[in-house]
């Protein structure tokens, strides 16, 4: 681990904060912005984060950021993977090696999600959410800097499970198999992943075993959300270049009781109600 150079790091953030303009990351301008670029708050909400700790870094303050953090801040200024690596080395870590999946997402990628008006999250081939927009949140749950859905999905995490319609259980436990089945042959990640899984889990044995192999595509998904009820929507997959990036697009067809749906979860957001 190097030495935090605390001024680089504080010129660095400033200077890409003042680049970037609101509508870069999907964000609206506002009447009452006096000054040209992203504010502070700005970038830590999108790297969720407080703001407090995000201005010591700018201050040249408070503590070093851990590499997760930055990879965070990263997503929010929407730096390319040298930029990252440059911003770890200035936090003080040492960059991943490069072809290795990280939790860096291709900028290009984050345009994309930033101007969709749609629910839609960016996930890697290993089930990691990797960056979502508001209206992603609002269907999904908030997951960026969860473990992987394959693993909430086989470890019968009830939130994850509660998402979707009991009668299409089985048919979502054999789709992630037959996607990581896609991902198993890329690195030793991957198939340590599978292995532990195939451990801890007698239902991914169960259907790991049937050797289904498919890379996600589109489809129909019935998702079960607690504000809104039953939804059905149409789901677009579109894979990066690198293969293990995944833009997941939710929508629904135009004067349909589903499209009145999202556009009601719009207006509800991430709010949770009381029963």
């Amino acid at each position: 681990m190097c030495r935090m150079d605390r001024d680089g790091l504080a010129d660095f953030l400033r200077h890409r904060r003042a680049v970037l303009q609101p509508e870069d990351v999907g964000l609206r301008a506002g009447p009452r912005r006096r000054t040209s670029g992203l504010r502070r708050e700005d970038v830590a909400a999108l790297a969720h984060m407080s703001t407090d700790f995000y201005t010591r870094l700018e201050q040249r303050r408070g503590s070093r950021p851990s590499e997760a953090m930055v990879a965070s801040i990263a997503r929010a200024l929407r730096l390319t993977l040298d930029e990252r690596d440059h911003l770890l080395q200035l936090a003080g870590h040492t960059p991943p090696p490069r072809g290795a999946r990280s939790d860096h997402v291709t900028p290009a990628l984050l345009r994309v999600l930033d101007r969709l008006d749609t629910p839609a999250q960016i996930v890697d081939d290993l089930g990691v959410t990797l960056a979502q927009n508001a209206l992603g949140e609002a269907l999904m749950g908030v997951h960026v800097g969860d473990e992987s859905v394959f693993r909430r999905w086989f470890m019968a995490d009830p939130v994850e499970r509660a998402l979707w319609p009991e009668e299409d259980h089985e048919l979502h436990s054999r789709r992630y198999a037959a996607g990581l089945r896609v991902a198993y042959g890329r690195d030793a990640e991957a198939r340590a992943f599978v292995d532990t899984l195939c451990r801890e889990s007698e239902e991914f044995a169960r259907v790991w075993a049937e050797h289904e192999v498919k890379l996600p595509t589109n489809t129909r998904k019935r998702i079960a959300h607690p504000q809104i009820g039953l939804i059905e929507l149409d789901c677009q997959i579109l894979t990066a270049e690198n293969q293990t990036e995944l833009l997941v697009v939710f929508t629904a067809a135009p004067g349909t009781e589903d499209a009145e749906k999202l556009a009601l979860l719009g207006v509800i957001g991430t709010q949770q109600f009381a029963p």
